[in-house]
């Protein structure tokens, strides 16, 4: 794995789907599937949209999960529920908190409705690690593992280049751990 750089794997920004924050739901996801029918086969499909101010300038990401938060607005109420979990709080404790809330009550057709006129703004995550292109991907494996992101933005000279999505590094984890596989011996 030495050999192969972050720039080895990463998504071209070019190629990703790329947003302003204000893009409503709707148009973010027009904009994802269009960038599905260009990408390279060859890759796992694209789950987010990234968001770009004014400048061009990556700001944020909106993910599937925070997509499906954001048809919610009390969620914004609770807090960081992973947080809340590291912090030791128990699945039943935030299942009582949930109740209490009365997420999701109304029916996928309302929660649709309202979906569509949502701005991205109000449901993307800002993004504030990155790792430089030519970073091991050793040191990939550790950044995305000590922030717990589903990718990272890729830098060159401090101006972003580009997208690694942890599909992709595993992908090319689990493609050296098998060529490395030593030949079983025929009988």
């Amino acid at each position: 794995m030495e050999n192969r750089r972050v720039r080895d794997l990463m998504v071209p920004l070019d190629e990703y789907p790329v947003v302003s924050p204000d893009t409503s739901m709707l148009d973010a996801i027009l904009t994802l599937n269009e960038a599905q029918k260009r990408r390279d086969r060859g890759r796992q499909p694209y789950r987010a949209v990234l968001v770009a101010d004014q400048n061009g300038q990556i700001i944020g990401k909106l993910g599937q999960l925070a997509f499906l938060k954001a048809l919610e607005p009390k969620f914004s109420m609770m807090g960081d529920l992973g947080q809340l979990r590291s912090a030791g709080v128990s699945e039943e404790m935030l299942n009582v908190m949930m109740g209490h809330y009365r997420f999701f009550e109304e029916t996928l057709p309302d929660l649709c409705a309202r979906g569509r006129k949502i701005m991205v703004r109000d449901a993307m995550s800002p993004i504030r690690e990155s790792i430089d292109e030519n970073a091991s991907l050793c040191e990939a494996i550790n950044k995305i593992v000590l922030y717990q992101q589903l990718s990272i933005l890729v830098t060159q000279e401090g101006q972003a280049v580009g997208l690694l999505r942890l599909s992709d590094l595993c992908d090319e984890v689990a493609r050296q751990m098998y060529e490395g596989q030593p030949e079983e011996s025929g009988a």
